[in-house]
């Protein structure tokens, strides 16, 4: 982005601000009600703790973003100003956004630094919310460990505008115990390579017909209305070597590429194969189906690997690569435009993507986003938040590379799992990169949802209407 696009961005975040003090008809409106509103002159040095803005940890891992905050703070225990304060925002991911844009739209919420869904960062980016980072703390400046995929999530129009926090990647789990009961030997159960016709001729020799949702089908996934479906419909689309749009967000497909998509996911997905519950399912509803032995393959998130711990026996399930292309997901860490603590933001943002806190969100089950974490020698967590991910009682053992570790597998079982995760982040493939992100997703779902939906669907006059969508959307109409 040019110094004039950098300023125009500005220009629109104040006038944001200014809207909404006078649609609010009160100073407060502005300051967030903090108290400690920093006059427009520069007069008054900030004060204060720097807040994060985040949504909920869904690892059940007792809060390790909170944690890493606490350690945050001991570490600057004589500073007031560089205390730190976590908020964590409830609801989807969604609602997560629409909050967060509202907030920095209206200055109605004093935050300092956001944790940004990773397709959040163009849009956030063009709106003159986010500011790109100093490029000596880039993450691109001497600083190579974070996985290359992993960071260009970060960029936008050539500038750095985060850092990578956690990162995400689709992951195929299975029960060895249900493919073992139905002769399928361990030599033909799923490995680095496997591919999806490999796991449709597993289901075949299951013999599972699923008509009704208690019985048990070949595999689930997330196909309710959400952002899930837009994400198992981008792998079946880049499966098919379909590409939405080119790297600066424009659409770049057509109505024949979409079709080539969309029967590749109806192949996926079709009757007979997946769970019929998968259509109103989300990751909460499809773990829970495959846990209770509905489905013997499921397509979920690397925090299902911890998850599944407190569910099943551990011998009863494994996971290894997803068959084919996997999407990314994940969240950066940015300071918001209008942050007076930048510096302070900044500092704690490099805190808390650092080798040692990217360890701490691993052994927490969040995914890493930096390279070293997943190598033979990473840096060990930090040990007092270590220490607090360990549930009660449960002594560190000296096996352990991280002192919170999980242990449901065993030490090898999940050295193994650390290493197919780091080698499943270096393949994955990004959903759409624009600032239209919002819009896209929302005609995506609806197009797709009602497709899946047909009792005879039509994939060339969905793929037709679908085109005529997205061209408006990609276009910003």
């Amino acid at each position: 982005m040019t110094r004039d696009g950098r300023r125009t961005g500005h220009r629109r975040g104040r006038a944001a601000v200014a809207l909404g003090c006078l649609l609010a008809l009160a100073s407060a409106a502005c300051t967030g009600g903090s108290g400690d509103t920093v006059e427009p002159d520069g007069t008054d040095a900030p004060t204060g703790p720097v807040v994060v803005a985040s949504g909920l940890d869904v690892t059940g891992s007792g809060s390790v973003r909170q944690q890493l905050i606490e350690e945050w703070n001991r570490r600057h225990a004589g500073s007031r100003d560089r205390q730190a304060e976590l908020v964590e925002l409830p609801g989807a991911a969604d609602q997560q956004r629409s909050q967060l844009l509202g907030a920095l739209q209206s200055g109605s919420a004093r935050y300092d630094v956001v944790n940004l869904d990773i397709t959040w960062i163009p849009e956030f980016a063009e709106a003159g919310l986010i500011s790109p980072l100093p490029a000596e703390e880039s993450g691109t400046a001497g600083d190579t460990d974070f996985i290359r995929q992993v960071h260009a999530t970060t960029v936008w129009k050539g500038r750095t505008y985060a850092l990578p926090f956690n990162t995400d990647v689709g992951l195929l789990y299975y029960r060895p115990d249900l493919l073992t009961a139905a002769d399928i030997e361990a030599d033909k159960q799923p490995t680095a390579d496997w591919t999806w016709d490999q796991l449709y001729s597993s289901v075949k020799t299951l013999g599972l017909n699923p008509v009704r949702r208690d019985e048990r089908a070949g595999w689930t996934t997330q196909l309710k209305q959400y952002e899930g479906l837009t994400v198992n419909t981008v792998e079946a689309f880049a499966d098919a070597g379909v590409q939405l749009t080119d790297s600066e967000g424009r659409y770049s497909s057509d109505p024949g590429q979409l079709k080539k998509g969309l029967d590749s996911l109806l192949d996926r997905v079709g009757r007979g194969r997946v769970q019929p519950a998968a259509l109103t399912s989300d990751e909460t509803a499809s773990l829970t189906d495959f846990a209770e032995g509905r489905a013997v393959f499921l397509r979920h998130w690397p925090y299902a690997y911890g998850a599944l711990e407190g569910l099943m026996d551990p011998a009863d399930y494994a996971v290894n690569r997803l068959p084919g292309k996997a999407v990314l997901g994940g969240q950066n860490l940015a300071v918001t435009a209008d942050s007076p603590r930048a510096e302070n933001a900044r500092a704690l943002i490099a805190f808390l993507t650092s080798r040692e806190s990217e360890r701490c969100l691993l052994d927490a089950g969040f995914a890493a986003t930096r390279a070293s974490v997943y190598g033979s020698t990473p840096k060990p967590c930090w040990p007092r938040v270590a220490a607090a991910l360990r549930p009660t009682g449960d002594p560190a053992r000296a096996e352990d590379t991280g002192e919170g570790t999980p242990k449901g597998q065993g030490t090898e079982a999940r050295a193994a799992y650390v290493r197919l995760l780091g080698a499943a982040l270096t393949q994955a493939v990004q959903r759409p990169r624009t600032p239209y992100y919002g819009a896209f997703t929302q005609e995506l779902q609806s197009h797709v949802h009602a497709l899946l939906a047909a009792e005879r669907p039509d994939t060339a006059e969905a793929a037709a209407q679908l085109d005529r969508a997205l061209r408006d959307v990609f276009a910003g109409r």
